[in-house]
């Protein structure tokens, strides 16, 4: 006679059902090794391994009660029916529990709301940024499950870090463990794209009375990354799939570049050094490939690099009124209220600015209009409790506020054979 306890699997339907359940375990673990490898290079394979596997696993599982309750008698297969049946339902409230906490984890809210002190100033940026509409997973959670998982686990050191309260203020940027742009910004970007040549209007006003309009008119010669117009060309040369540009950062924020290589198609390289060094001697530092946020540092969180920018855009779309000398007062005013870590706030300032003045009443609906136009320009910029304010983010989208494109093309860049990058302006823009 057999052991008791052995005769849960001695029906053959249990029997098959283990057998069901410990080959797929196997083979979903195979299966998923090769995934974080990055062996998997077909959408079948994915579908193999997260759906058909683990519904045999699932299947294998159902079997093995199913098949003890055929071998026992009436009074034990009730139990065994309702044990499986209290089983299928608590598998089916974890999984729904675990996937729905997966994508809640994933999810804008999260990221902005639960994690609000040290992440409300990039959350703010976001929501008011051309990227609003796109989830803080897509750009900061690579793809498959090795991205998965590198993403959780940065987020877990992140969160005992809020927990402690020993955050960075203002949190550091560049993201240093950032996905690779090939499985986020490419998703929807196509590198190989022709983008061509843009009109970009850079909003300018003067400090005078009348708040001339000044602004200026670059052509960017945007250009493309691939071959169907004879070759990578134009600002977007430095980011195409068909070469590689990499280079060393010598400090954290990537301001100061001393060295560049250009992998050329046809594997050829060609190293630049700064200071006359040495081109054949990489320096230390930070070494990665060159891609779109190099450039597009900011583009999913913009926050202006100073107040002058921040009124002149808000000029030209409207949100703050031409009143007389208006631009110098609203720069003033939003100056003033940054540098103060409490106090009188922008709109306060320029209200009392405006106090006395010829033409312009105290309940004048410029004035209020221009009053709430400037509290919201601090509200979007400045962020005492993280001091994040004007400029506390470089963008490297230029290289008039900030050093962006001449950190390499500054013509002190110098190959062994005496070739440098280049500064000349006609490369990326025309006025």
């Amino acid at each position: 006679m057999s052991a008791p306890g052995f005769r849960l699997v001695a029906h053959p339907v249990a029997l098959a059902g283990a057998t069901l359940t410990t080959v797929s375990a196997v083979l979903f673990l195979v299966s998923l090794g090769l995934e974080l490898f990055g062996f998997h290079t077909s959408p079948y394979l994915g579908i193999l391994t997260f759906l058909a596997l683990p519904a045999a696993f699932v299947v294998g599982l159902l079997l093995i009660p199913f098949g003890a309750w055929l071998e026992r008698q009436p009074q034990a297969r009730r139990t065994v029916f309702l044990l499986g049946v209290l089983t299928i339902v608590n598998v089916t409230i974890v999984a729904l529990a675990a996937a729905r906490g997966v994508e809640y984890v994933d999810s804008t809210a999260f990221c902005g709301r639960v994690c609000h002190a040290p992440m409300q100033p990039e959350s703010v940026a976001h929501r008011g940024g051309p990227h609003a509409k796109v989830s803080c997973a897509s750009c900061h959670v690579g793809p498959g499950a090795g991205g998965f998982v590198a993403a959780k686990i940065g987020g877990v050191r992140r969160l005992v870090a809020v927990v402690r309260g020993n955050y960075a203020r203002p949190i550091a940027a560049p993201v240093h463990d950032l996905p690779a742009t090939s499985g986020t910004c490419e998703n929807c970007h196509d590198p190989r794209a022709w983008v061509g040549d843009r009109l970009r209007r850079v909003p300018v006003f003067g400090d005078d009375e009348s708040v001339s309009d000044q602004t200026e008119v670059l052509t960017i010669l945007a250009g493309g990354g691939g071959w169907a117009r004879g070759g990578p060309q134009g600002a977007h040369w430095h980011a195409s799939p068909d070469h590689r540009v990499e280079y060393v950062a010598a400090d954290a924020r990537r301001d100061r570049i001393p060295w560049v290589r250009v992998v050329g198609r046809d594997g050829k390289t060609r190293d630049f050094a700064a200071g006359g060094a040495d081109p054949a001697k990489v320096p230390a530092g930070e070494r990665r490939v060159m891609d779109c946020v190099d450039c597009h540092n900011r583009v999913g969180h913009p926050i202006a690099i100073s107040p002058a920018r921040a009124v002149d855009e808000a000029l030209a779309s409207g949100r703050l009124p031409s009143l007389p000398f208006m631009r110098r007062d609203a720069i003033a005013a939003l100056d003033a209220a940054a540098k103060a870590s409490e106090g009188t706030s922008a709109s306060a300032r320029l209200i009392a600015g405006y106090a006395g003045r010829p033409g312009v009443a105290a309940g004048d609906p410029r004035l209020v209009r221009a009053a709430a136009g400037v509290d919201a320009i601090a509200a979007g910029n400045v962020f005492p409790a993280m001091k994040v304010g004007f400029g506390s983010y470089p963008n490297r989208m230029s290289h008039t506020d900030d050093q962006g494109c001449f950190r390499c093309h500054d013509e002190e860049h110098k190959s062994a054979d005496g070739q440098v990058i280049s500064q000349d302006c006609e490369r990326c823009h025309k006025q």
